[in-house]
């Protein structure tokens, strides 16, 4: 069922709901160039960099930084132990 969209994108229901169609995604706050960069860096780095220090180097909130690694890590199928994981308590 299709329901009347807005300017914006925004299809309003007869029951006064809303919804958005798939195309409109947010756009990502940090340019996927700097998240890969980053993780880069955070990996290659030895000793491995302070989060917070290093996310402040590049701009970027400290948990956005964390997530990108975990993300990461967990791509890789590696265990979470670099970032507090339930191994490295």
């Amino acid at each position: 069922m299709s329901f009347p969209r807005d300017a914006e994108g925004v299809a309003s229901r007869s029951d006064g709901s809303h919804e958005r169609s798939p195309d409109d995604a947010c756009p990502r706050k940090y340019p996927l160039e700097l998240r890969e960069r980053a993780v880069r860096m955070y990996r290659t780095a030895e000793p491995k960099p302070v989060i917070r220090r290093m996310a402040e180097e590049l701009g970027v909130h400290h948990e956005a930084l964390r997530g990108w690694i975990r993300q990461a890590e967990a791509d890789a199928g590696e265990p979470l132990t670099a970032l507090g994981g339930a191994c490295g308590r």
